[in-house]
């Protein structure tokens, strides 16, 4: 939270931009670069983009969602670490077993999973978004094996496969003592109420949607932005805010107020653990050697063409995407802005540095 309350304001300081030209000057302040600020995420998206360009294989696409059922979110919320690793290697486990298969492909697929943790009004609903390959290098590495349309493979079979990975992983977390079962999760302590637990959790299909394939790589490049670096509430959905509530729009046209505590409260349900990795590349999209050489087999046998992502600096990139200069001064059209730095501020009286004769 402070962070994002302190990103591109006086306290973390910044530069003044200065007009060599007319003379005309404008503070631009530092941003926070945390991964849950709203305000953070649009170069480092881009960037990150076309960095995974190299990795497109022109192929069709798929976007594929698995969801954790409710009665497991309050074991989640209290172990967030463990449940959403598990969450990602039952569901990498299922698409790359399903895929090899050779009664369903039999191919290596190449996907990435983005995992999100929030509905449109901020509730907590953790999920994983995964982009799939239309087809996958075939086990032998002779040939690429493309998918059936208009589905990869079938989403009964996915979500019974998911289901049963995820509570095996589970059932031994639980008997190796590793889960936190302290709070909202504390009856899960005897074992008999876990073994409830599993009995409701196979009572149903879990939630897997496949959407319809993506038309190729240049498609897919436009939709990654919208799932990569997204946070729980961006700035546009907004609509009002003051000491009552905060307004914020949700979907189809509508919106949701909120206690400022219980906005408070829902953003932050949505703080991932520190240094946890949210984006992750499996099976040709894996990082290590012996995906690339996959991953170069199959841009082969695609005739894929060659991409490259030329280094540029952050200006540079602004420009190419926004076309706004900001090294050309905005008042005068010809003049170039020269920085110079500035003091950072305290923004709350109790960072402010004690006075040189407060004795510690």
């Amino acid at each position: 939270m402070r962070a994002i309350e302190t990103c591109r304001t006086p306290a973390r300081g910044g530069h003044l931009d200065v007009c060599d030209a007319c003379g005309y000057a404008r503070p631009a302040y530092n941003s926070c670069r945390n991964r849950h600020c709203p305000k953070c995420e649009a170069l480092r998206e881009a960037r990150w983009i076309e960095a995974r360009m190299a990795r497109l294989l022109p192929s069709p696409y798929f976007h594929v969602v698995f969801t954790l059922p409710a009665e497991l979110r309050p074991l989640a919320l209290r172990n967030r670490r463990r449940l959403f690793a598990l969450l990602f290697r039952a569901a990498s486990r299922t698409l790359l077993t399903l895929g090899l298969d050779p009664h369903r492909l039999g191919a290596r697929l190449g996907v990435t999973a983005v995992l999100h943790t929030w509905t449109r009004d901020l509730q907590f609903h953790p999920h994983l978004h995964w982009l799939v390959t239309g087809g996958g290098l075939a086990a032998d590495g002779t040939r690429w094996v493309r998918g059936r349309r208009p589905h990869l493979l079938p989403v009964r079979v996915l979500s019974r496969l998911f289901r049963g990975k995820f509570v095996a992983a589970l059932t031994r977390e639980y008997t190796s003592g590793r889960l936190d079962l302290a709070g909202a999760c504390a009856a899960l302590a005897d074992p008999r109420a876990f073994v409830h637990l599993k009995q409701q959790l196979y009572r149903h299909d879990w939630v897997v949607y496949a959407k319809r394939p993506f038309a190729g790589a240049a498609q897919v490049f436009r939709y990654l932005g919208r799932y990569t670096h997204r946070v729980g509430l961006s700035n546009h959905r907004l609509l009002a805010a003051d000491e009552t509530g905060v307004r914020f729009a949700t979907k189809h046209g509508r919106a949701v107020c909120l206690p400022p505590d219980e906005f408070i409260r829902r953003f932050l349900l949505h703080v991932l653990p520190v240094r946890f990795v949210k984006i992750r590349h499996f099976g040709l999209f894996a990082p290590g050697r012996v995906a690339a050489t996959h991953r170069e087999r199959a841009r082969r046998l695609l005739a894929a063409p060659p991409v490259s992502t030329p280094p540029e600096d952050w200006r540079t990139l602004f420009r190419r995407l926004t076309g706004i200069d900001l090294t050309r001064c905005p008042r005068c059209g010809h003049g170039t802005m020269i920085a110079m730095p500035l003091t950072p501020r305290a923004p709350f009286p109790h960072d402010r540095a004690p006075p040189s004769h407060a004795v510690a």
